[in-house]
């Protein structure tokens, strides 16, 4: 399979593109050291400074599926338990954290 060659029209429009693109300073500076900046993702949650009363509702929550988990043995209850309880935990250690100046 051959690569495609470009017409010369095409060829022209695609370095007007580079050579406008090669213009912006920071834009090339970002090309050349290629360093990624991660999004909100990942950073955000690890960033994230959690209040007070959203480790209170956190952990009730988290509580609340326990105990229906426990009670009925229902897969959703559990399933649900599993998935928040490491956000909760993960939330009160960095609110304990923050409050003991950590």
């Amino acid at each position: 399979m051959s690569p495609a060659r470009l017409s010369a029209h095409e060829q022209r429009v695609l370095d007007g593109i580079e050579r406008v693109l090669r213009r912006d300073r920071r834009l090339d500076r970002r090309l050349r050291t290629m360093t990624v900046h991660p999004g909100p993702g990942v950073r955000g949650l690890v960033c994230c400074r959690p209040r007070g009363r959203t480790v209170a509702v956190l952990l009730a929550v988290s509580v609340t599926l326990m105990v229906t988990a426990i009670a009925t043995s229902a897969p959703w209850a559990i399933c649900s338990f599993a998935v928040l309880w490491p956000f909760t935990l993960f939330a009160a250690v960095r609110l304990l954290c923050r409050w003991s100046g950590g």
